[in-house]
Order: C-alpha cells, then structure tokens, then sequence
C-alpha cells in the first residue's frame, strides 16, 4: 500500500492527545467558524472578546474579509456541543495583514463578540514578554483530522524569535498541529508556576514537520 503522508504541522510521529475543554486551560478555547464554511480555532482573552488568526476570517471565493456577523465562536466545543456560542459584533485584525500576502507576523485577530459569554475561569491572560527558546508550551485546537474534539500537543517548546522582513516578530516552536488549529493559542506558564497564559496565536505551519510560526501575544496586547 502507498505510504500516506503525514498532515501539514505533524510529522510522522504524532503527539496529540484529546484534550478536556472542561479543564483549564482548554476550556477558555473554542470553535471559530463563519457562515461560509471557515472552521479555525480561538481563545477567550475577556467575556467578549476572542483572539483567533486573521486568516481565518477570508473569505475561501472572494478571498475578502467576512462580515462580522458571519462569524460565531462556540466556547468548549466538543462533538456538537458547547458552553456558549456568540456571533462577532465587529473585529480588529493585525495592522499591515493582507489575504494571500501576509505577513504571518500580523495574522492575528479580535472578535468582539454580541454579549460575553465568558465566566472568568473561562478567560485566559496574555503573557506581553516574548519567551525565551526552549521554553514549555502546549498547542491545542479543532483540527482538520479530528474537528469535533480539541486535540492538543502538551510536550513542545518555543525554539526562537525571528524578525520578519516586514519587521513583524515571530515565534517559532515544534508543536504539532494541523490545519483547523489556525489561530489556536500558543500556551506557557505564568510565571507563577500555576497558570497558562497566551503567548501566541498560531498562523503557520510546516509542510511536513511539527514546526510552526505564531503571533506573539507582545503584537497584540497593545490593543488592551
């Protein structure tokens, strides 16, 4: 039998499990998905505001922004169900980020949602300092393979920050996840030990290895 490759982001040893959206971190995460088909993931950062890829908001035909109100997010989805689920009421996107062109360091986006849904148990921080290599994370989200549950990797770390050619920073990390996992929060600890944090926003992903680019949560915590 022909040898079937492995998924964008995975490589040939897969570490994800399913993770518990009843539990921290998880249950802070939920489903992005507009009325056009779009499914990625995002993070609860307030009771009404969700931290997802900018991406993930074009539209697949026009390759245009969707309108707000095409967008849900369904907090602690999990095989048709979920905590809370409300449309977006407007978003902001990375400044400079075009569809088709990037850059992967401005592919972030807030939704803020109709009314807030989120309990503060439900809300997760974001860590302003970018980590230092090697530092722990964990990558969760609704993945192309497995969209009806949150599969995570728990066992990756940060390998470095770049500086784009836009002048955009990147982190770069080896944690698996496929597509559907766009815009799922980079996660680390507090430095408090206890916490998880978001330290950044999941955007790219390599072809064939458990390698991936995202946002640090420094682009976006300016807006807060």
């Amino acid at each position: 039998m022909p040898q079937v490759a492995p998924l964008p982001g995975i490589g040939t040893a897969d570490p994800r499990q399913q993770a518990d959206v009843r539990q921290m971190p998880w249950r802070a995460l939920g489903r992005v998905q507009t009325e056009l088909g779009g499914r990625c993931t995002g993070v609860m950062v307030a009771t009404n505001r969700v931290l997802t890829a900018a991406h993930c908001l074009v539209a697949p035909t026009s390759r245009q922004f969707v309108q707000p109100g095409s967008i849900h997010f369904l907090l602690g989805y999990e095989r048709g169900g979920f905590a809370a689920r409300a449309r977006a009421a407007s978003y902001v996107i990375g400044q400079g980020y075009a569809p088709d062109r990037g850059p992967s360091g401005a592919d972030w986006a807030l939704l803020v949602l109709e009314q807030p849904i989120a309990t503060s148990d439900r809300i997760l921080p974001l860590i302003r300092e970018a980590p230092p290599p090697r530092t722990p994370v964990m990558l969760g989200g609704y993945q192309q393979d497995r969209p009806e549950v949150l599969m995570a990797d728990t066992a990756c770390r940060v390998l470095g920050l770049q500086r784009q050619p836009s002048g955009h920073p990147i982190l770069i990390h080896d944690c698996a996840g496929t597509r559907g996992a766009s815009g799922a929060p980079l996660l680390a600890l507090m430095p408090d030990g206890r916490r998880w944090g978001v330290v950044g926003v999941l955007s790219v992903v390599s072809p064939d290895l458990a390698l991936g680019q995202a946002v640090p949560a420094s682009s976006v915590a300016p807006i807060f």
